[in-house]
């Protein structure tokens, strides 16, 4: 992927890793356009790079989902890369039959980047050059035990991506799979933008930035800090990984 004279569309892009991808990739000479479920989000990010297009979306909508891409394809017809980044994270306690907040996160997490993807693919396949990228998480592939839905929609957009990208093959569209560890966002609450534990967030950004520039034909982008969750299988420690992230 080329990280410059793209027009980019960031779901979830009002906050934390997202609305840091947009303002990085904006200084990097990108048409970019993020939107979020909070105007207020929305306004604030308006309002420090006028530059970056903002626009209200629910991605939990599959109705809205189909709307808003026909409207942002007649909009910014040069639209070549879609970053599905919008997602929660919220604990669940399986034994009190938690269905709603499982639900909930598997369609914002897995249903929306899907539906979202397959209302978009056909303008994006005939852009002379782009990219999908998907967001997951070194969660999908070292689960942590709070988090289970979290974790399985994590582990199932990173299916996902690999099946697309064989689908895509010879298209010119690439398929790009985005690694975070855990970073200083408020994604799971305020107290995890502080936590010395977390990856700084601008820090994150840039590593993933000089990735993508380095590798510009990469499958994942996976900083040095989501290695230890990433590779752990294929390093033969998973079981002792496993019981250090969930001791």
């Amino acid at each position: 992927m080329n990280i410059t004279g793209n027009t980019i569309l960031i779901t979830g892009g009002n906050s934390g890793i997202g609305r840091a991808l947009a303002e990085a990739l904006l200084a990097k000479g990108n048409n970019v356009i993020v939107t979020g479920r909070d105007a207020t989000k929305l306004a604030a990010v308006k309002a420090a790079n006028p530059a970056i297009h903002t626009r209200e979306l629910d991605v939990d909508d599959a109705a809205a989902i189909t709307d808003f891409s026909a409207q942002i394809v007649e909009e910014f017809p040069e639209l070549n890369v879609l970053v599905n980044n919008a997602g929660i994270m919220r604990p669940e306690d399986v034994k009190a039959n938690d269905r709603a907040t499982a639900e909930a996160t598997i369609t914002t997490n897995l249903l929306a980047p899907i539906r979202l993807t397959a209302a978009l693919l056909q303008h994006l396949l005939s852009r002379p050059s782009g990219a999908v990228l998907t967001v997951s998480s070194g969660l999908a592939y070292l689960p942590r035990g709070p988090f289970p839905t979290y974790c399985a929609t994590k582990a199932a957009i990173h299916s996902y991506s690999q099946t697309l990208r064989v689908q895509l093959r010879g298209t010119g569209l690439q398929v790009i799979e985005l690694v975070p560890p855990y970073v200083q966002t408020e994604l799971t609450g305020k107290q995890q933008a502080s936590d010395p534990n977390a990856m700084p967030l601008d820090d994150y950004i840039s590593e993933t930035l000089t990735l993508l520039e380095q590798q510009p034909n990469a499958e994942e982008i996976i900083v040095q800090r989501a290695s230890f969750q990433r590779f752990a299988e294929r390093e033969g420690r998973y079981a002792e990984s496993f019981a250090r992230l969930n001791g």
